[in-house]
């Protein structure tokens, strides 16, 4: 077999979140290959890319962000709990042309763009019933009424300070939640046990993981 082929199959990272089931690789990562049919699911999406940026919320750099990003075909989804502070998720192994992208929108003006990667851990919480088992673990009513697709806020899940983000997917309540990496298996543990008598089952990293390109506030 080609070195190139052998590299595509030899993982170089790894989430904090102990893969379920079978394994596979994706852009160098090892992920769960589990396919699912629950109707309540939870996903580990740390591989996707996560990029940090701080600018201006009234500068160059934040009209990029809410208007040149629709354009990339749904690779690409912008979350913002507080002004002037983003976090740009795009697709496994995109980092650095996230990054590069990035940089070159916010050159006009003075702004950080720091790779999170590899730093946070993110997951995905998928079902009608979500919302009930955040409820579990979270003083913040996330449900229709109190977070809608595409909110995004900052708030305390399983005693954790986390980031959460309603991404729905095909109309079904989907949330995506980012935290620090030393913190992602806890976290993962406690929204299974919150699932439990729900019915909750793990699903499998499938890319490219995201719903929209619509920036979420």
């Amino acid at each position: 077999m080609a070195e190139t082929a052998l590299n595509a199959l030899t993982p170089i990272a790894q989430s904090p979140i102990a893969v379920v089931g079978p394994t596979s690789v994706v852009s160098g990562w090892l992920v769960s290959g589990r396919q699912t049919q629950a109707d309540l699911t939870l996903t580990d999406l740390t591989p996707l890319t996560k990029v940090a940026v701080r600018a201006d919320p009234a500068g160059r750099m934040a009209e990029a962000l809410t208007e040149s990003l629709k354009g990339h075909g749904g690779s690409m989804l912008v979350t913002s709990v507080v002004p002037g502070d983003w976090l740009v998720i795009a697709e496994a192994g995109e980092q650095a042309g996230v990054v590069a992208w990035l940089e070159s929108a916010g050159a006009a003006e003075f702004a950080t763009v720091v790779d999170l990667t590899h730093g946070r851990a993110m997951l995905r919480l998928t079902g009608r019933q979500a919302s009930e088992v955040l409820a579990k673990e979270c003083a913040v009513d996330l449900s229709d009424r109190g977070c809608a697709d595409g909110r995004a806020l900052r708030t305390g899940v399983a005693g954790l300070a986390v980031d959460v983000v309603r991404n729905d997917r095909a109309g079904v309540p989907s949330y995506l939640m980012h935290c620090e990496r030393s913190s992602g298996q806890y976290l993962f543990d406690a929204l299974l046990d919150a699932g439990t008598e729900l019915g909750i089952d793990v699903d499998g990293f499938r890319p490219p993981g995201l719903s929209t390109a619509e920036g979420a506030s």
